[in-house]
């Protein structure tokens, strides 16, 4: 299939230079490469500016109301499985109104794709600071600097126990593509977190790992079944060492050939070093000095975890229900409508 049939005929309303305009690209390339017919897709969103791809998209699709958009897609799913679902959001409509529908389809493990695009403002609403905006972050509705602690997209959905966790890049077309076709294929709730930048409201937001000359330094691809090995010379790799005070294992960087060099293993069951490699380089995004500088910290040469994180299978809510209600029936003395009403205590007047 081609890319072009995924399309639609709507004019895609993103600011020029939203990185939104990427990832809607990367998601008709990754439909068109996994090749499920349009009319057995539906994109699911609530609101927000991703949440109009629905609009964008030759699929069904239903543009729902602010947060409400994983309850819709669960339902969608759940009565209709064979459908390829897929939920846009953002990181105000996933994590804010429509936080406790996040956590509960990861729980859940309802079989959805979800692209929850990250810029860390409300841009729709035109720029009020979001749950992902850093402390202290300056914005229309936080003149002096937000007070509140962010939120870590990773954590909620390892603390969810979240089955697939991904991360990717508005700038890296090649990496956005593989992500997005490693989450449909998986089975269970999929969520791609996209770095994506708000060119009004948040310019550069990203910046640290977007700037192409910088990225190979601040960032790596994780692949499973390869090396963790990163840098613009490929000179750099990963491995964990336990604090001998604390015992709390931490990520190191090591040489590229030191034996200690660790593979990748999205498949591991236990999430901890996983939530290791997603937690790397987030403390950059915590907290803003006067709005603007990074505060740096002992992990400040850790690179940005970029790829499939986590993969791991479990049963899906979708599957269970379907199950279930298929036993309930097998075992139920009526079948139709006046079997039942034949079972029913009656009288004659």
């Amino acid at each position: 299939m081609e890319a072009s049939q995924f399309k639609s005929d709507q004019y895609v309303r993103f600011c020029p230079g939203c990185g939104d305009h990427a990832i809607c690209m990367a998601l008709q390339k990754a439909m068109a490469q996994i090749g499920i017919p349009t009319h057995q897709v539906a994109v699911v969103s609530g609101i927000g500016c991703s949440s109009r791809m629905p609009h964008y998209l030759n699929t069904y699709g239903f543009n729902t109301i602010h947060g409400r958009g994983g309850a819709i897609a669960t339902g969608v799913k759940t009565s209709h499985p064979e459908l390829t679902v897929w939920q846009m959001s953002g990181d105000g409509d996933c994590l804010a109104i429509g936080g406790n529908h996040f956590i509960h389809e990861i729980r859940r493990n309802v079989d959805l794709n979800v692209c929850m695009f990250n810029n860390r403002i409300y841009g729709l609403t035109k720029g009020q600071y979001s749950p992902t905006s850093a402390k202290g972050f300056v914005s229309k509705s936080s003149p002096f600097g937000t007070v509140e602690r962010p939120f870590v997209p990773a954590q909620l959905v390892l603390g969810a126990r979240g089955t697939f966790f991904a991360r990717t890049l508005d700038v890296d077309m090649p990496t956005t593509v593989d992500c997005l076709v490693a989450a449909q294929q998986h089975k269970g709730c999929s969520i791609v977190e996209c770095l994506v930048n708000c060119v009004i409201f948040n310019n550069g937001t990203h910046a640290w790992i977007a700037d192409r000359e910088e990225r190979a330094e601040h960032s790596i691809v994780l692949k499973h079944g390869e090396k963790m090995i990163f840098g613009k010379n490929r000179d750099k790799g990963l491995t964990v060492e336990i604090d001998p005070q604390t015992f709390v294992p931490k990520m190191i960087v090591v040489p590229a050939d030191d034996p200690r060099v660790l593979t990748h293993d999205a498949t591991q069951i236990d999430p901890t070093l996983h939530r290791l490699l997603a937690l790397m380089g987030q403390d950059r995004y915590l907290e803003v000095e006067s709005g603007e500088s990074k505060v740096e910290s002992e992990n400040s040469d850790l690179p940005v975890a970029l790829g499939v994180i986590r993969n791991v299978e479990a049963e899906t809510y979708d599957y269970a229900v379907s199950r279930q209600i298929a036993e309930v029936r097998e075992r139920a003395k009526a079948h139709c409508f006046d079997e039942l009403t034949e079972t029913l205590e009656s009288w004659t007047l």
